[in-house]
């Protein structure tokens, strides 16, 4: 029970800072959420632990500057994704995969920082886990800098 209150308290965070809703991309691009969510369910067919890798990186993602998409950005060996505590997130390829299939069917709409949150919340209702609304509507940032994920907690903590 403290696990899903943490969890739903988690996402409530990015409900206060920002001007998302859910069905943000009702109108937009109506197949985003079942394009992320087939995508997970397909990922999850051939990875069996994605479920608390997706979850993982929406997480990293979300602890270091809020959730902007920084740890998707590449930027080379200064990028956020290469902090210390970030070693060992993935699901990185099943972002990309949903990402390839949105941009063909709407292009220029879904912000990867909205793909990795709802990625994580298919991921844990495939893992026998609460099922909950994402609100969507985030803006992916522009910055990633290692240096920002200092104070990320590594994985042994």
């Amino acid at each position: 029970m403290g696990f899903v209150f943490l969890l739903l308290a988690f996402f409530a965070i990015g409900v206060v800072q920002g001007q998302l809703r859910v069905g943000f991309y009702s109108n937009t691009c109506p197949d985003a959420e079942s394009i992320v969510s087939s995508v997970v369910r397909n990922a999850t067919q051939f990875i069996s632990n994605i479920p608390p890798v997706l979850f993982r990186l929406h997480f990293h993602d979300c602890f270091v500057e809020g959730c902007d998409g920084s740890i998707l950005i590449e930027n080379g060996p200064k990028a956020e994704r290469h902090a210390f505590g970030h070693q060992g997130v993935g699901g990185f390829e099943v972002k990309e995969q949903a990402k390839a299939q949105l941009e063909a069917t709407c292009p220029g709409v879904v912000s990867c920082t909205d793909i990795v949150a709802l990625a994580a919340r298919d991921a844990i209702a495939l893992a026998n886990g609460p099922s909950y609304e994402v609100p969507t509507g985030r803006r992916d940032g522009r910055v990633s800098d290692v240096s920002l994920a200092a104070n990320m907690l590594d994985a042994s903590s």
